[in-house]
């Protein structure tokens, strides 16, 4: 019976060693302005660590859009209605073939919200503060449990502060309207270069000076100015310190 006991006893501590031995599953948070590659970098990073990504771009650019659909204003009269909209929305992130695909209210819409009209209208709903707290109890909630890695512009100051890795990414705005510009144009979309470099300046003023969660780097979180960086590059670095980290946890 003594054995029994013991030998249960050694199973159990087996069990908290291996436990403790495994690396401990993180919570990357990737932010940065327009246009700075973190939806690339977020993917990448995921694959690498065997994460989930997770795109909180896409969910405000679904509200976006059904408020486009509802023929509701981003302007402050209409504040309520984005609002009550977004509470009403259901929005899933699924994996599907090795892309991220975004359901809105049971549709895919994966391919209509990244045309540059839902872009500027999802810069503008992303300052209601209303619809910040609907998708940022969302988020937590996507990401409480770690070995996600999500991307936006306040992941690391407000949706997970104790993140245990943020990085803070940013490339000039003339490289960032450049890959925006080069992006829309392998999809066969017409747009105007200069006025693309003019829509950066936009949303880079209005991400920052907005009174709910402007963009701002976090105190602890790593700058990476992509401007003279390969995607990949930048991938294999993050890779490299979030395993770094995940070492850390477990020591």
């Amino acid at each position: 019976m003594e054995d029994n006991i013991f030998n249960v006893m050694l199973t159990a501590r087996e069990r908290f060693s291996a436990r403790r031995s495994m690396p401990r599953k993180l919570i990357v948070a990737i932010d940065g302005p327009v246009g700075s590659g973190k939806s690339t970098l977020a993917r990448r990073v995921a694959a690498m660590l065997s994460y989930i990504y997770i795109d909180t771009g896409a969910m405000y650019r679904a509200v976006a859009l059904k408020a486009m659909r509802n023929n509701i204003a981003f302007d402050d009269v209409s504040a309520e209605k984005l609002v009550a909209l977004a509470r009403a929305t259901r929005i899933d992130l699924r994996a599907a073939d090795g892309r991220q695909q975004v359901l809105l209210d049971g549709e895919d819409v994966t391919a209509a919200i990244r045309t540059p009209e839902v872009a500027q209208g999802a810069s503008k709903v992303a300052v209601n503060p209303g619809v910040r707290h609907v998708l940022v109890a969302e988020q937590r909630r996507a990401g409480e449990a770690g070995g996600v890695v999500m991307e936006g512009r306040d992941i690391g100051t407000v949706v997970f502060p104790d993140a245990q890795l943020k990085i803070f990414l940013t490339a000039s705005p003339e490289t960032r309207a450049e890959r925006r510009w080069r992006e829309h144009q392998q999809k066969g979309d017409q747009i105007n270069l200069g006025r693309t470099l003019d829509e950066i300046h936009e949303r880079d003023r209005r991400d920052r000076e907005r009174t709910t969660s402007p963009l701002v780097q976090a105190e602890d979180a790593v700058l990476i100015d992509s401007t003279a960086m390969e995607p990949e590059e930048v991938a294999r670095l993050v890779a490299m310190l979030a395993r770094e980290r995940e070492s850390a946890a477990v020591a």
